[in-house]
């Protein structure tokens, strides 16, 4: 199905330099993987769901909790710059003309 003219081409393509010899064995490997990807495509999927997991995955973060800082006023302290109770910040958006 896939032959070393391939195998090399591709190999150039991803600037790869290889020998002649991972060349042959590129070949064999790829040939396998791909007879057996095209086992795959023999089998009867019209009843499958498509997803991205072989099993489903949730959520698993906790939902946030606001909780004050027992200290707000030393890590205000910490800050290079305060105005008032927050933080002082450089300006990074331009004002609309």
């Amino acid at each position: 199905m896939i032959d070393r003219e391939q195998v090399h081409k591709v190999a150039l393509l991803a600037r790869l330099d290889l020998t002649p010899a991972e060349e042959e064995q590129f070949t064999t490997q790829l040939g396998s993987i791909l007879d057996y990807v095209e086992q795959l495509s023999e089998l009867d999927v019209t009843d499958v769901i498509p997803t991205t997991r072989a099993i489903d995955v949730s959520n698993v973060t906790r939902e946030d909790e606001l909780k004050p800082y027992p200290d707000r006023d030393a890590i205000l302290e910490s800050a290079p710059e305060q105005e008032g109770e927050f933080f002082k910040v450089p300006k990074i958006l331009n004002s609309a003309e």
